[in-house]
């Protein structure tokens, strides 16, 4: 039987889970302050979590675990991010990103541009998930009459379209050090 999981833990290790609780499931999120990321110790933490969950008949469900993320294309970012911080209530997080401080939304990525791109979207949306899900979700959205705009960054971050050339990218993260 897996020992539980104590906030000792989690605040030994730098992390500050965020549990979200409904109906349908029980998601437990792991930010990690010190690191820039997915962890190792954030998946050796997520398996302790997992494990004591196997324990009390709670099923995994990994196809469900994702990061949503909206990306506007600006060529003034300092001038634009301003409104959204504005318009959404969220908070500014560095020079790039504003998050919604109950995270129950999106986080908004401001992508600097050189220049206007008259022939591409310039909001799109980035979707992170587990590596060994990203292939299944890049088909299923291929499926669904999606198309593939860019591999450059294949197999990690793939840029999908759909039918009218709004676009979406497909993200996989794994462990770090």
């Amino acid at each position: 039987m897996a020992e539980p999981i104590t906030t000792r833990q989690f605040h030994a290790a730098e992390h500050h889970p965020e549990v979200d609780l409904r109906h349908s499931g029980v998601t437990v999120r792991l930010l990690a302050d010190a690191v820039d990321g997915l962890s190792l110790r954030d998946v050796e933490l997520a398996r302790q979590i997992s494990a004591g969950a196997r324990t009390l008949g709670v099923p995994a469900e990994p196809s469900a675990v994702q990061e949503v993320q909206v990306t506007i294309d600006a060529l003034l970012v300092q001038e634009v991010r301003p409104f959204w911080r504005a318009v959404l209530g969220y908070q500014e997080v560095g020079e790039e990103d504003l998050i919604d401080p109950h995270s129950r939304g999106p986080s908004f990525w401001f992508q600097e541009m050189d220049a206007l791109r008259p022939q591409r979207n310039r909001i799109h949306v980035d979707i992170f998930v587990p590596h060994d899900q990203a292939e299944a979700r890049v088909a299923a959205a291929l499926a669904a009459g999606g198309r593939l705009v860019t591999d450059q960054h294949a197999p990690t971050w793939l840029a999908l379209a759909d039918a009218e050339g709004n676009e979406a990218d497909v993200a996989s993260w794994m462990g770090r050090d």
